[in-house]
């Protein structure tokens, strides 16, 4: 999987594994809940998360590893010094991070398990390899890139509610009725949540922060489903975009519309699903 030009690195994602709410039938989608430690893991979370790097293992370890009928998962042989775990603060994306930062033999506390707002620091290295050579800047980790990874808020009304369905003076709300909304219109809130136009600011902040804090890297996102999906379907997106202005921003910016925003459900991820992207 080779980069593209406009990137300088390489990307997974991971949905996170089957959480506790998942298990409940319920919505925790703001940070204020979804920081929470009662809503980590499920037991079959931990597993699926540790199944999950397990096979990211493999594909460091065997060249052209195949997963089931899908297309090789890799071109190449991934170093493990050159991985990079990004994940969203809530505790069911941090538990499934650590897990697979524990298959993986990679410190969860060290630089290469954060998502991260670059400040200077003399401590991290800032990328893996360029140009055929190791570099080092110096770069810490806290708040914004992190927070841009979050679960994607559907709204105070649905908080904490069954995402199976959810009743309110007005209408049933559900899971996929926000969806058709946003294969409708995908630039209007769900009820004081986040549209998918709002999920693709923070995702682009994010991307370029991360580009501009690591080169020549895999990065492993671990994210969740709505967030992932849309990250997936504005990347891909970029890469297929031929126009005059080519570096990340410009090409998201060029592809931020109705048309391509709103499919972004086909690219919908199971918990604890591994998938390369770009």
């Amino acid at each position: 999987m080779a980069t593209p030009s406009f990137l300088g690195n390489r990307y997974w994602v991971l949905r996170h594994g089957k959480s506790i709410p998942n298990e409940m039938g319920l919505i925790v989608s703001s940070m204020e809940n979804g920081t929470l430690e009662e809503y980590k893991l499920a037991s079959e979370g931990v597993n699926q998360a540790q199944l999950a790097g397990e096979l990211f293992q493999k594909v460091y370890s065997i060249k052209g590893l195949s997963y089931g009928n899908k297309e090789e998962l890799t071109e190449k042989k991934i170093p493990i010094e050159n991985v990079r775990i990004c994940y969203s603060p809530f505790s069911r994306t941090s538990h499934t991070a650590k897990v697979v930062a524990s298959v993986l033999d990679i410190p969860f506390d060290g630089p290469q398990c954060k998502a991260c707002y670059p400040i200077l620091t003399d401590s991290f290295p800032r990328g893996c390899l360029k140009g055929g050579q190791t570099f080092v800047a110096c770069y810490s980790f806290e708040g914004d890139v992190v927070e841009d990874l979050r679960e994607r808020f559907f709204g105070p009304s649905l908080e904490l509610s069954s995402h199976d369905m959810v009743c309110n003076p007005f209408k049933e709300l559900k899971y996929s009725v926000i969806w058709a909304l946003d294969e409708k219109y995908p630039f209007e809130k769900p009820e004081g949540g986040e549209s998918v136009l709002d999920v693709v600011s923070r995702l682009t902040k994010a991307l370029i922060t991360i580009e501009s804090a690591f080169q020549g890297c895999t990065i492993l996102v671990v994210s969740h489903g709505d967030p992932l999906q849309i990250l997936q379907t504005i990347l891909h997106a970029a890469k297929e975009h031929d126009g005059p202005n080519c570096d990340l921003a410009s090409r998201i910016e060029a592809v931020k519309v109705p048309s391509v925003l709103s499919q972004h459900r086909k690219y919908a991820l199971l918990t604890g699903e591994l998938r390369a992207v770009i």
